[in-house]
């Protein structure tokens, strides 16, 4: 038994980690301050079900193991609801419900744990033209001198100031007790690294013996699902390196309002997601200089861009006033700071840089992406959007650039869908339906081939069908409205259970099975309803920005975010995820925010390119505009209720509209949709 009064001893299997908490904790609230991973979309709500785990057993005492039933807090209303909504084993509670009683082994279910996340951040190919704020300058300083007392520090910077012409020099303060072993070291021969922003008087910050060659910067997008870290050689723009991991604050909230209900309710565990994800980008710092043969003490310089939420959390400020209207940020403008001040590694004097927010809900790294893709030096009508949680849109040309955010959710991620995972080894990322048969066929991540392959069957078992990912949603969804399985309302057509087994009836409503060999992967009313209304919020904001615009014909889409990239762009549009255009004109561009934070790492010019640009954006509200339930409802359809898509016809048959008659248990998922529109 747990030696302290008033507490319980908690062990979770299969990872092995303990320790005691005060009795009436949730068992989710113990497995976040352990570090296992316990997927929770609806921050602890109740209402996900993603959170459920097992007692396996009881007390710890010495004679015998007694049962667990007593050493967790009874079922609550929220816990009974979802099992007579859902399904619940008899076995299994809510980690978010469930409170400890007393001593227990729990058992977190392979479905329960964070999925292991294929990060698609990788560095796109970008030509930078080298103008970093760090500049290397090599100077042989003289010796001491009876007959000159200057001291040592006032002689390198004479030395500095002649060789590189910088006027106001300054030393940075953290060198000074530093300065004299150096220049002995060096023999007097030493190397400085001056860091000038325009912003601010050029200052030394670093000091080598000797001649030094390479000094590097860092620049990392700080995303709510991934981080991806880059380092580049700050002389000619190069990426030498790149990593990325998963954000380990999943485990505090799966989207980004969950994270921040986390912190509402739990204020003093605010230092606790600051510290989770600066100790994140620190490994990906450790990894990143390993990599190149380098050490934390040439990294000079770096460059953050993340979605405001991330921002604040990464620079220590509480996120909270983000979670509701006005949605009002603690700073906007850009930020310049110290490594030192915000817990990274790096050079003693290293700066850090984090590019401006556009709005309350437009981060960074929307910023960022406007950087890259520059669609306000652009003359065609250009939309860039990066899809996540939050979809962030920008809409315009060099005349005039808008830019909004809208609602997705993270239905595109996998969360939501009773069949979605994140992108992991054994996720569907592609699936095609035949419309004679309705037999699927499918490819899942970690395998080339198909499940129609012969070889798929031989390989399968190296990493297992076990759900369908954000692309592969989107696919599904697309592909059985063009089968006829679904009408543009998005109804399953009950009727086709007669043609084939595939459309199976679930309660009163029906389903579509992907596979069911293990386990059974099913498309149900929900699932779709899920995906409609995340691909509503999209499109009504960006019919928000085009009617600002005064509607016109938008010529050229981007699609920016690793899920972006990995969508087709011709199911997107089948699905009315985005608005129609010439298909040759939409492409997924990468990390774009990873882009931009380089280029503003390279070239300190583009700093203020960018710092410029964000004042010029017109920022769009979507929750106060009046029209946006207009457009959300008629994004409902599939691909859209009142937007012919011409465009698209061109390319692709689309069927014919039908109308169904309303499924008879309409009342959850009509309950679903009514609360996520007024939401």
């Amino acid at each position: 038994m747990s030696e302290t009064p008033g507490t319980a001893r908690v062990v979770f299997q299969p990872s092995g980690r303990r320790g005691n908490f005060p009795v009436g904790t949730p068992l989710l609230d113990a497995a976040r301050t352990l570090g296992v991973y316990v997927e929770s979309v609806c921050g602890g709500r109740g209402i996900c079900g993603r959170c459920q785990v097992s007692v396996s057993e009881g007390a710890f005492a010495k004679e015998k193991l007694t049962s667990s039933a007593e050493h967790l807090g009874p079922v609550t209303e929220a816990e009974a609801r979802y099992a007579q909504l859902r399904e619940l084993a008899s076995d299994r509670r809510l980690s978010c419900q469930a409170t400890i009683q007393g001593d227990m082994v729990v058992d977190v279910p392979t479905d329960a744990q964070t999925n292991r996340q294929v990060v698609r951040k990788r560095a796109e190919n970008v030509t930078i033209a080298p103008d970093s704020t760090v500049r290397l300058v090599a100077v042989t300083v003289s010796e001491p001198d009876m007959e000159q007392p200057l001291g040592e520090a006032g002689r390198l910077l004479e030395a500095l100031v002649a060789e590189s012409g910088e006027s106001g020099l300054a030393l940075d303060p953290a060198l000074l007790p530093r300065v004299q072993a150096i220049l002995r070291k060096g023999d007097w021969r030493v190397t400085a690294a001056i860091w000038r922003d325009d912003t601010h008087p050029p200052r030394v910050i670093a000091l080598w013996p000797g001649d030094k060659q390479t000094v590097y910067g860092l620049a990392v997008d700080i995303g709510s699902t991934t981080i991806a870290a880059h380092l580049c050689d700050l002389r000619n723009g190069r990426t030498v390196t790149s990593a990325g991991t998963s954000n380990p604050q999943i485990r505090f909230g799966e989207d980004l309002m969950s994270r921040v209900s986390y912190v509402q309710m739990n204020p003093a565990r605010l230092p606790d997601l600051v510290a989770t994800v600066r100790a994140a980008v620190d490994a990906l710092v450790a990894k990143l200089v390993a990599d190149v043969g380098a050490t934390r003490e040439d990294v000079v310089d770096a460059v953050f861009v993340g979605n405001p939420i991330m921002h604040h959390l990464f620079l220590g400020i509480d996120p909270t006033e983000l979670g509701g209207a006005p949605f009002a940020l603690a700073v906007s403008g850009a930020v310049h700071t110290r490594a030192v001040d915000v817990g990274l590694e790096l050079n003693p004097g290293a700066r850090v840089y984090m590019l401006p927010c556009i709005a309350g809900h437009v981060g960074a790294d929307a910023a960022a992406a406007a950087l890259s893709t520059r669609p306000f030096e652009a003359e065609a009508m250009t939309l860039v959007v990066d899809i996540g949680t939050n979809a962030e849109i920008l809409l315009g040309n060099r005349e005039r650039l808008l830019a909004a955010s809208s609602p997705t959710g993270p239905a595109f991620e996998g969360a939501e869908i009773s069949c979605g995972q994140r992108a992991a080894p054994g996720a569907i990322e592609r699936i095609r339906i035949d419309p004679e048969t309705l037999e699927p066929r499918f490819k899942v991540i970690g395998l080339d081939e198909w499940s129609d392959d012969p070889e798929f069957a031989e390989k399968k078992d190296q990493v297992g069908v076990t759900g369908i990912c954000g692309s592969g949603i989107i696919e599904a969804v697309a592909e059985l409205y063009l089968a006829g399985v679904i009408t543009t309302d998005g109804l399953i057509d009950g009727a086709l259970a007669a043609r084939s087994p595939r459309v199976v009836q679930k309660g009163r409503t029906y389903a579509y099975v992907v596979a069911s060999e293990g386990i059974e992967l099913t498309i149900g009313q929900t699932d779709i309803r899920a995906i409609q209304l995340a691909k509503a919020a999209l499109y009504a904001g960006v019919k928000l920005l085009s009617d600002k615009l005064g509607n016109p014909e938008i010529e050229r889409i981007r699609l920016a975010g690793a899920f972006g990239s990995y969508i087709d762009t011709k199911y997107a549009m089948i699905l009315g995820l985005i608005p129609d255009c010439d298909l040759a004109e939409v492409s997924g561009i990468g990390n774009a925010a990873g882009t931009g934070a380089r280029m503003a790492l390279v070239n300190r010019g583009e700093r203020r390119t960018i710092e410029r640009v964000v004042r010029e954006i017109e920022k769009i509200e979507t929750a106060l505009e009046p029209k946006f339930q207009e457009h959300f409802v008629n994004a409902m359809a599939i691909p859209n209720k009142v937007d012919p898509f011409p465009r698209l016809r061109q390319a692709v048959t689309l069927p014919e509209p039908r109308q169904m008659p309303e499924p008879g248990d309409g009342e959850e998922d009509g309950g679903r949709r009514r609360r996520r529109r007024r939401g």
